[in-house]
């Protein structure tokens, strides 16, 4: 299984220290945020991993070289500047991907989820990492039950970033900016997603002050 890391965003919340390195590479207990997963998805068994590049995008090759250092081939899907969104930088890296499911990370988030089990997915359209839900997101994204994700339903949990997806879920959608928000939604309405609870750590770092939080939770960590 082959993965990518999403780290093509602005990251305009966290401006001005995104006016000059791109959010992934923000450090983060001692090392880019980025790194973080390279490690994990190495440990993992990973060894192939995509990185799509928007903004700043030029640093990430230069910091990130051909991944050779944690035992992975990095390869590199370019994007404009203000990047694709979601949606349309994973349909844009699919030539990347290979047939077969791939996981999807989300570069501004930090998680002692291993990758590992993620690997053994079956997935025929998508599996969502899903985790209780934070302060700043209290009403959630999706149930679950059954092992099947659903729009509707109590308890509702927030959406991690992580997921397995297969290139069929891309089938018919276009090239161009949009976010997989709406896609993910329809292929839930349609009773194709399954999905797992990850009550372990999860931080997104999307502002100042989760930024903040999760560098002091590193510390404590890692001290």
């Amino acid at each position: 299984m082959r993965a990518m890391i999403l780290a093509a965003g602005p990251g305009e919340r966290l401006r001005p220290l995104t006016d000059t390195t791109p959010k992934p590479l923000i450090e983060v207990g001692g090392k880019p945020l980025i790194e973080w997963h390279l490690q994990n998805l190495a440990a993992s068994g990973f060894r192939r991993v995509v990185i799509n590049t928007g903004h700043l995008g030029e640093q990430l090759p230069a910091a990130l070289g051909d991944g050779e250092r944690w035992g992975l081939r990095i390869e590199y899907s370019e994007e404009p500047p203000k990047a694709l969104e979601t949606g349309g930088g994973i349909h844009n890296a699919l030539p990347l991907l290979g047939d077969g499911p791939f996981l999807v990370v989300s570069g501004d988030t930090w998680t002692d989820l291993s990758f590992a089990g993620l690997r053994a997915v079956k997935c025929d359209y998508a599996h969502l990492v899903l985790v209780p839900n934070p302060a700043h997101h209290p009403d959630g994204d999706f149930a679950l039950a059954g092992g099947r994700v659903a729009n509707d339903g109590a308890p509702k949990h927030t959406f991690s970033g992580f997921a397995v997806y297969h290139p069929r879920m891309f089938a018919g959608c276009e090239a161009g900016r949009w976010r997989i928000t709406g896609l993910l939604r329809d292929t839930v309405a349609h009773h194709l997603v399954t999905g797992q609870v990850h009550r372990g750590a999860w931080f997104d770092s999307g502002s100042p002050e989760r930024l903040e939080h999760l560098r002091a939770k590193l510390v404590q960590a890692y001290a």
